[in-house]
């Protein structure tokens, strides 16, 4: 009898590859969040702009992709709701419900469930797929950032816009290029268990 692990198939996730129980979801859960915490720290003031370059986004985007829809909506609901109730996760230290960049939070939460659906038809076992997935959760992230940022800071959408959305681009596309390799070469190693 092997003990290598069955290669892994559609409809799974990287999450699904760990033995199942209620104890590895809460934790899988539980992870997620203080990932998405933690990198949310990594962060660069953008002049002219009130919402930072952050870690935060990609790891929200790798924590739908690496759990799933349901696991990732949930992991991301739970770092927005513990950071609106005052833990100093968001990004720079941020918490609570008044922040301009809230928006990009609850634009994380479909993000997460967008690209953990995808993850789970096989959207993140090539580099290309996984470009094009990443950047799909970004445009997620975007259509409920932004105008949630033009309403919180009272700008015009072209100026939350340039504000929110135009100097985030580049970056975007380099953690989309992250993604490409680090994802599939996951899904490589653990074939090879």
């Amino acid at each position: 009898m092997s003990t290598a692990a069955a290669p892994a198939r559609t409809g799974q996730v990287l999450a699904d590859l760990i033995p199942a129980s209620r104890v590895r979801d809460v934790a899988l859960v539980a992870g997620g969040a203080a990932l998405t915490g933690l990198a949310a720290q990594i962060a660069v003031p953008v002049p002219g702009s009130p919402v930072p370059v952050t870690g935060q986004t990609f790891a929200a985007l790798l924590v739908g992709t690496s759990l799933g829809a349901g696991r990732g909506l949930l992991s991301l609901a739970l770092y927005a709701l513990v950071g609106m109730a005052g833990v100093p996760w968001f990004a720079e230290g941020g918490s609570g419900t008044a922040a301009p960049s809230l928006g990009y939070v609850f634009g994380m939460m479909l993000a997460a469930t967008v690209v953990g659906a995808l993850a789970r038809r096989g959207a993140d076992r090539s580099a290309w797929r996984m470009a094009g997935t990443m950047l799909l959760g970004e445009a997620v992230i975007y259509a409920v950032g932004v105008p949630y940022l033009a309403l919180a800071a009272d700008m015009s959408l072209s100026a939350a816009v340039a504000a929110g959305l135009t100097p985030f681009l580049i970056g975007d596309a380099l953690k989309a290029a992250l993604a490409m390799g680090v994802l599939p070469t996951a899904w490589k190693l653990a074939g090879k268990r």
